[in-house]
């Protein structure tokens, strides 16, 4: 997610700054989520959000089956932040192509000035 979308569905996202979170790859099916691997990083931003804020967006239908995970996130100036973190539960379904949804999160990394070998990784 980044700050723009989520002011246009009402959000008001305070403190964005990119982050890595090591330990944890990007998995996309009909949805992206992180899911264990210590050998990879995923990139993105952390933003502060209220906690009503928070159980407003994960109420959503498309995204109601998240789960919060605490993280530590590794911000650009090399500090650690803990971070919440909401990804899908281990389902055991083999996950689905979506290359329309990769496309998506591609361009926005690439908008956003995530670095350029993990933007193109997105699959």
């Amino acid at each position: 997610m980044d700050a723009e979308g989520l002011r246009a569905r009402g959000f008001h996202p305070v403190n964005g700054r990119q982050a890595c979170v090591t330990g944890m790859a990007l998995r996309i099916g009909r949805r992206a989520t992180l899911v264990p691997d210590p050998g990879k990083c995923v990139y993105g931003f952390v933003f502060g959000l209220s906690h009503e804020e928070i159980e407003r967006l994960y109420a959503e239908p498309s995204v109601a089956a998240y789960r919060a995970e605490a993280v530590i996130a590794q911000l650009a100036d090399r500090s650690c932040v803990p971070a919440l973190c909401f990804n899908l539960p281990p389902s055991g379904e083999i996950d689905e192509a979506n290359p329309e949804y990769a496309e998506k999160l591609r361009i926005v990394g690439r908008r956003l000035g995530l670095p350029a070998d993990y933007t193109a990784s997105i699959r």
